[in-house]
């Protein structure tokens, strides 16, 4: 592949996903990353700002699916019905891929530093939900509860599915753990 191909930054990830599961996240380098994707380092730094962000930049994505769900929700949904649909437009966003989704968590679940990295990603979804809730005029603590109560559920749901490769409906799965949270709470 020559290095004028076109998606660098897809080339990049890929090369990147295929070496920390053969050699695993330390072990792999920014140099071996962009030789198996026929790139220069340069050009590595030009789309990630280390090796780490390989594994999280759809984060902003994500975070803007969440508000952008919770905007769009019908007027007289509740809070919770609100992070309902911000959660499962999340899942259903996921389940795009799931073959890079599992391998992402394998990778991640991996190692102790991207595992604090994504608590503290996840903290941030939670954030712009619980911003979201507020611009519905959703008060708080309401608002930083129910977000922070979507988050679990959402990774509950998630550790689910993911365990599970032959379910291919995460959406679903996060509808029913949503549905198990409000019989324990009920």
């Amino acid at each position: 592949m020559g290095r004028w191909e076109p998606d660098a930054r897809g080339r990049l990830a890929k090369a990147a996903m295929e070496l920390y599961a053969e050699h695993g996240f330390e072990q792999t380098t920014v140099a071996e990353i962009a030789a198996r994707a026929g790139l220069t380092e340069r050009t590595f730094f030009r789309h990630f700002a280390d090796k780490r962000e390989v594994l999280f930049y759809g984060m902003e994505r994500l975070r803007d699916l969440l508000a952008r769900a919770v905007a769009d929700a019908p007027a007289a949904a509740t809070a919770m019905d609100l992070v309902g649909a911000a959660f499962e437009a999340a899942a259903a966003m996921l389940q795009e891929n799931p073959e890079r989704v599992r391998l992402r968590d394998a990778i991640v679940s991996a190692n102790a530093e991207l595992r604090e990295r994504e608590l503290i990603k996840l903290a941030a979804l939670a954030s712009a939900v619980a911003s979201a809730l507020r611009d519905r005029g959703v008060p708080e603590p309401g608002a930083s509860l129910a977000a922070e109560t979507g988050v679990a559920v959402f990774k509950v749901a998630f550790a689910r599915w993911v365990s599970a490769p032959g379910q291919p409906d995460l959406p679903g799965i996060f509808r029913e753990s949503m549905a198990e949270l409000r019989g324990v709470l009920a």
